[in-house]
């Protein structure tokens, strides 16, 4: 666990995503949960340790499996946007684990199967402050990443979470995204919070640059396919694209192979979604709704 500034905790150590924590008076705001039920009994533990007392609330960034499974382990009112809410009613109450390959930490996990989900219990449309403070704390919806995606601000302390916004040496996950609104809201972040430590949704944190860079990454992929559907090809072919979206950033050899299945999986559903509607429904039946 780091402290990257006053009573605010990121924990990187586990499978998944980044963790926050931010200590208030009133009690423990929690940002995501570990992927593994035991990860979040541990994390459960050590936030003990700092003194929080029991209040817990837990912040959902979107509806991704790898951020939302152990979140029942921690036992805390939720709080997510809306269109997040609405993806849960839509899944069945409990994680079934369809044979994706999408290249999602969670696909690692076998025990996951079986994991009743933990349904939001507070929602919003646009932005919500929470008074827990001081400092207060701000959820802003900014669309891009899934229809769902939101922000965590703190004002006061200059640290911003962005969840998988923004990706430090790791491609996008496409599969549920939108990347004309992901490009507007990595344009209000590079604007409006120059002066934040950026807390990425997986890898910690991470330096200003990082925001230009994967605005640049969405761009090539976006002009890319806009080349396969004026040539009317089919969605496998934005398979072609992989090599130049991994050439833009340092991938280590352990997770080459699952990097590479990430954007061959968001790729060809993002493209089959936006460009070929007519074979968007089969390749949901083949790859099912979970990214």
């Amino acid at each position: 666990m780091q402290e990257i500034e006053q009573g605010i905790y990121i924990e990187t150590s586990y499978p998944g995503v980044t963790l926050g924590a931010i200590v208030l008076p009133q009690g423990t705001l929690l940002i995501d949960a570990p992927l593994r039920q035991e990860d979040a009994r541990s994390w459960r533990a050590a936030l003990v340790n700092l003194g929080s007392g029991s209040a817990r609330m837990l912040v959902n960034l979107d509806a991704h499996p790898d951020r939302t499974l152990g979140a029942r382990v921690l036992e805390a009112t939720i709080i997510a946007h809306q269109k997040t809410a609405q993806v849960f009613r839509n899944r069945p109450l409990v994680f079934k684990g369809q044979n994706v390959e999408s290249g999602s930490e969670w696909e690692t996990y076998n025990e996951a199967v079986g994991t009743r989900w933990a349904i939001p219990d507070i929602t919003f449309t646009s932005r919500m402050r929470l008074h827990w403070g001081p400092p207060d704390v701000i959820c802003e919806y900014h669309p891009g990443p899934s229809v769902g995606a939101i922000w965590v601000i703190i004002p006061e302390s200059k640290v911003i979470f962005v969840g998988d916004a923004v990706l430090h040496n790791q491609p996008p996950f496409l599969t549920n995204g939108d990347i004309p609104d992901w490009l507007v809201s990595l344009d209000e972040l590079r604007k409006g919070y120059q002066n934040y430590t950026l807390v990425t949704g997986r890898g910690g944190t991470a330096p200003a640059e990082a925001v230009r860079a994967q605005q640049q990454i969405l761009k090539n992929i976006l002009r890319g396919m806009e080349k396969l559907a004026k040539r009317k090809a089919p969605a496998e072919a934005t398979q072609s694209l992989i090599p130049g979206i991994l050439s833009a950033i340092t991938v280590s050899v352990q997770v080459e192979d699952q990097f590479t299945q990430r954007l061959r999986h968001g790729l060809i559903q993002y493209y089959a979604r936006c460009y070929r509607p007519q074979d968007a429904a089969i390749h949901l039946r083949e790859n099912g709704e979970e990214h």
